[in-house]
This record gives C-alpha cells, structure tokens and sequence, in this order.
C-alpha cells in the first residue's frame, strides 16, 4: 500500500459537474485524471498505472463510483455515485476509501450535481 504523501497541495474545491467529470477518465492524454469519492473530486494522475484505460481501477476514473467502492466491486453497475443503499460494513470501507484518497491525492473539486446522501 502506498504510504501518505507529505507534498500534496492545498485542497480546491473547484466545481465540477457528473457530466464534466466524464472528460478525466484518462482516454485523452492531455487531461488529468480524476476521481470522485462522496463529492470529492481527487487527481489521481500520478497512478495513471493503476486509473488509466485498460488498467485495474479504471472503472472509477472520470466519474463518482462510490457505491463500488464501499462495496469493493469493479463491476461498471456498481461504480455509481448513490451510495445511499450500502449497510453499516460498506459504509466504513467507503470512508476508508476518501481517507485513503485524502492522504494521497489531490483534491482539485467538488462534484455539484451529485446525489445529496446523509450518512
């Protein structure tokens, strides 16, 4: 597992909408590649090995898959933002997984038009 970062800038919170999100999947080069935990949206370009097309988790890339990732499911029905449904054990892996982001990622925005969940 990769250890923390010391060097990550300051979080932004700049807006971003599902559908602009849809642009940081990885497919184009130029472009960073972002995902998005709860809302949070990180820059996870720097593991483009690990997000980018073709590559282990790049089901997330370019979209909120929250729901997946409480789940530890690489299914593309799962990788949705609704986390709405996941039980009390999914829920704790969910926030591990934005723990885990925020210790070595980037945080460059917020998602806008996201689904609006208590837990």
């Amino acid at each position: 597992m990769q250890s923390a970062r010391t060097d990550l800038a300051p979080p932004k919170d700049d807006p971003f909408t599902t559908e602009e999100l849809k642009q940081f999947d990885g497919k184009d080069p130029s472009k960073p590649i972002l995902v998005a935990i709860k809302g949070t949206v990180f820059d996870v370009s720097h593991k483009a090995d690990v997000y980018g097309p073709g590559r282990s988790y790049s089901i997330f890339a370019g979209k909120d898959g929250s729901r997946g990732l409480g789940m530890s499911s690489l299914k593309p029905e799962d990788a949705v933002a609704d986390y709405s449904t996941l039980d009390e054990k999914d829920m704790k892996v969910l926030d591990d997984w934005h723990s885990f982001f925020s210790k070595r990622y980037n945080i460059v925005g917020k998602v806008t038009d996201g689904p609006v969940i208590n837990k």
